[in-house]
C-alpha cells in the first residue's frame, strides 16, 4: 500500500525510482541484497517491506522478527558498505507503550507491548546502529490508501452492508493517507534531513469512531449510523495502543513540513478518488 504510492509520488516528482516487490528481492538474504544494490546502485533506499499482521505476530513472533527486524538489519549492514547511500526505514507507533497523555516525541522512551511492536523496534535499532549517520527511521500509524486493505476501505464496505456500526472510541491516533506519507518521505530525502527518527503521521488526532464518522459523511451516509463503543468489546490477540499520537518536532527541526491534518488528507483522498 505504501510502496506503490511512494513509487508513484516519487516518479511524479521526477525521481528515478526502482520499485521492488518481495518476489524481486529477499531483504533477509545478504547475497540477494548485495546483488540488488550492485545492480540498482541507489542513492537512497526506502524499506516499505513489513510483516503487518499484528494479531498473527502474537503466535508467530519469529516470522514478524524475520521481516521487521532481521530484514532491516541485513539491508542496513549491506548499505553501510556503500559510502553515501541512505536508508529510510518505515516503522510504527507500536514501538511505544501507547499509554501517554501527550504526543510522543521522537526520542521518547520506547516500550512495545506486542510482538509486532517488538519486531519493528528491532528493525529501528538495527538501522540506527549500522547507519548512525545515514539511517532515517520514519514512524507512522493508522495508514490507509488505495492499494491494500485498511480501516477506511473497510468502513466504506460496511457502510454499504450494515445499517449501523459499533466502532471503538477509546483509542486515539492520527489517520494517515499513504500518499501523504510518501510525500513526507520525499521531503525528508530532498532536505537531506539528519539521521535519526521522524514521525510521519498526519497532524491532529481522532479516534477510530471519529474517523469512521468522517468516512461515512464523505461517502454521503449518515454519520449517526456509527455508534461509539470500547476496546474491551472487541478483544484481539495483540493489545492495541490507547494513545498513538506522535509529535513532529524532528521534522520541524529539520525544516521539513509535517503532514497536513488527518481531515484534510482524508478529504483529498476522497476528492481524488484514491480509495
Amino acid at each position: 500500500m505504501l510502496g506503490r504510492d511512494l513509487v508513484d509520488v516519487l516518479r511524479s516528482a521526477g525521481a528515478n525510482v526502482v520499485g521492488l516487490g518481495h518476489a524481486d528481492l529477499d531483504i533477509t538474504s545478504a547475497p540477494s541484497v548485495a546483488a540488488t544494490l550492485d545492480d540498482v546502485d541507489p542513492d537512497v533506499v526506502v524499506n516499505c517491506a513489513a510483516y503487518t499482521a499484528v494479531d498473527a505476530a502474537e503466535t508467530d513472533e519469529g516470522a514478524a522478527l524475520l521481516l521487521n527486524g532481521i530484514g532491516p538489519a541485513v539491508l542496513a549492514s549491506r548499505i553501510a558498505e556503500r559510502p553515501g547511500v541512505r536508508l529510510v526505514q518505515i516503522s510504527t507507533d507500536y514501538v511505544f507503550p501507547g499509554d501517554a497523555i501527550a504526543p510522543y516525541d521522537e526520542d521518547a522512551s520506547t516500550g512495545p507491548r506486542s510482538a509486532y511492536g517488538r519486531s519493528k523496534l528491532a528493525g529501528e535499532l538495527a538501522v540506527r546502529e549500522a547507519l548512525p549517520d545515514r539511517g532515517l527511521v520514519v514512524r507512522t500509524a493508522w495508514l490507509y490508501g488505495e492499494h491494500g486493505p485498511n480501516f477506511v476501505s473497510t468502513m466504506l464496505r460496511l457502510e454499504r452492508e450494515k445499517d449501523t456500526l459499533d466502532v471503538v472510541d477509546d483509542q486515539r491516533g492520527q489517520p494517515t493517507w499513504t500518499r501523504d506519507l510518501a510525500a513526507f518521505v520525499h521531503r525528508l530525502v530532498e532536505a537531506d534531513a539528519p539521521a535519526g527518527a521522524y514521525h510521519g503521521t498526519s497532524s491532529g488526532e481522532t479516534t477510530w469512531f471519529g474517523l469512521a464518522q468522517e468516512v461515512f459523511s464523505l461517502a454521503g451516509a449518515d454519520p449517526s449510523r456509527v455508534r461509539p463503543t470500547t476496546t474491551d468489546k472487541f478483544p484481539r490477540p495483540a493489545p492495541r495502543p490507547a494513545y498513538s499520537v506522535l509529535g513532529h518536532g524532528a521534522a520541524t527541526a529539520a525544516s521539513v513540513a509535517a503532514i497536513r491534518t488527518w481531515v484534510d488528507g482524508l478529504h483529498a483522498a476522497f476528492a481524488t478518488g484514491r480509495l
